[in-house]
């Protein structure tokens, strides 16, 4: 690989993200890093969504995992649909009548100030965990294809990857973040066409009907369990995948914070619509090009890495051509920083909204300077959370990123619902002790579940069970007037 292109491409990428930054910051107020004037146009909003919900994480390790559990994933995605409705129709317009910029400080409305600030903590610590863990992943494939070439260590790789973020994101904000997750997503999207093309070129195959048939003849494709003990079983997949697209988004300041931008309600619910129709098509890609691959290895008797994450990255390295490692790396960094930039915004919102309170407490110029310091801070807490998953992970991360979700997000799943779907009033400070208390019993039972539940194994359904002993310690610490 030509590493003095692949340099020259990716610096024409940055350019590229600081013009765009550029242009959306030049006329901006104390709230446009925020709301983004509520301005954003829904197409741009839906397009951009599919960038944030995939990162690099769907990129390198949804097609490395189809070795490892087929097409099943594909059920997971399957739930997302029955997700996105209820988001669309249940907490979209809940948002936006309370005309919210941060989405938890329907907590407080509805419980108090400890429901409200266990609510945005919660939320604080899950995005800052799973998205190192998403840039960490690009960051250790980036190393591997173009920095150790280069001879800069990973530690320094990882201060220019957050940096440059930083950079492009902390004048504009949600602003800024609307139009450069639009692109990073076509440039993702049009990265997997183009190498599953080049695939099936080097393959013999020609029509659109040879990939089709190709990819359906494999035994890898099968995308139904019905095994009920297994971890990936039809029913637990679609439910947790309902129920973790309900919490990663729909609770979720990050990709909330994005629908919150559109003009209205109604282009906000056509936004999820249409995202929802394209998301299930591009995991279906995903899961596609995964085949594609494990194809390639095996026709070129190519053997394969112990990790499932490390087999994109590897054929790339040292089996495809120049011209798709230079596809490759404008796909994957273009992956890493759709979801990245989203989520530094976020945090930021969150911190300043939900706990500094900086609407209420300063003017327009000292909430501005707040802003820039908190902005700066979440991007060190980045930084050394990415290298703390580089010593510590030793799974796939498309994995630990649901695991992650499963114990960080039930506790808000729990309240939410029991906020939304019952009358009662919650003793307020128990509530952060409930959700401490919660994900830890949910992994006291994962852990031993095959031993108490005949051979039952949990899966990704344990944020299921987090949220029910969530609104269960609710309900039982109510007010009983």
């Amino acid at each position: 690989m030509n590493y003095q292109l692949v340099l020259a491409v990716i610096s024409a990428y940055f350019l590229l993200l600081f013009l765009i930054s550029y242009f959306t910051s030049r006329k901006v107020t104390a709230d446009t890093f925020f709301t983004g004037d509520r301005q954003s146009p829904w197409f741009l909003v839906a397009f951009g969504m599919i960038g944030a919900s995939l990162s690099g994480v769907t990129f390198i390790s949804v097609p490395g995992e189809v070795g490892n559990t087929n097409f099943f994933y594909f059920q997971v995605v399957l739930g997302y649909t029955l997700g996105y409705f209820t988001i669309a129709k249940v907490l979209l317009p809940l948002y936006y009548r309370l005309n919210l910029v941060s989405i938890y400080s329907y907590l407080e409305d509805r419980f108090g100030f400890w429901s409200y600030k266990t609510g945005a903590f919660f939320f604080i610590l899950s995005r800052a965990l799973g998205s190192s863990l998403r840039v960490y992943l690009v960051a250790s494939v980036l190393q591997l294809i173009l920095f150790d070439a280069l001879g800069i260590p990973f530690w320094v790789s990882v201060a220019i990857t957050v940096g440059l973020i930083w950079l492009y994101t902390f004048r504009g904000g949600i602003k800024t973040v609307v139009w450069t997750d639009t692109l990073q997503t076509l440039f993702m999207l049009l990265a997997v066409v183009i190498t599953i093309i080049m695939i099936g070129k080097d393959l013999g195959i020609q029509s659109l009907g040879d990939y089709i048939s190709t990819v359906a003849e494999d035994q890898r494709s099968t995308i139904f369990n019905w095994d009920w003990k297994a971890g990936t079983n039809f029913f637990k997949q679609f439910i947790s995948g309902a129920f973790i697209t309900i919490v990663m988004t729909g609770l979720d300041q990050d990709m909330m914070q994005k629908n919150l931008t559109c003009r209205s309600i109604g282009d906000a619910q056509k936004n999820m619509f249409w995202f929802t129709i394209i998301l299930v098509i591009v995991n279906l890609l995903f899961l596609s090009l995964g085949v594609m691959l494990y194809l390639y290895a095996e026709t070129k008797g190519v053997q394969l890495p112990a990790r499932t994450d490390e087999l994109f990255p590897m054929l790339v390295t040292q089996h495809f051509s120049a011209f798709a490692g230079i596809v490759f790396v404008l796909g994957i960094t273009a992956a890493a920083y759709s979801s990245a930039d989203s989520t530094l915004t976020a945090l930021t919102t969150s911190f300043c909204i939900d706990f500094l309170q900086i609407e209420k407490k300063y003017s327009p110029e000292k909430r501005v300077s707040i802003r820039k310091k908190v902005h700066i801070a979440f991007t060190g807490l980045m930084f050394f959370l990415i290298l703390a998953f580089y010593w510590l992970n030793d799974q796939s991360v498309i994995n630990s990123v649901f695991i992650i979700a499963g114990y960080t997000y039930g506790p808000l799943l729990g309240l939410y619902s029991f906020g939304l779907f019952t009358k009662f009033q919650v003793r307020d400070k128990v509530v952060p002790f409930l959700a401490v208390l919660a994900p830890v019993t949910t992994f006291l039972i994962a852990q031993n579940s095959e031993k108490l539940l005949w051979g039952y194994k949990f899966g990704f359904e344990a944020l299921i069970l987090n949220g029910a002993l969530m609104f269960l310690g609710l309900y039982l610490y109510r007010k009983k007037s």
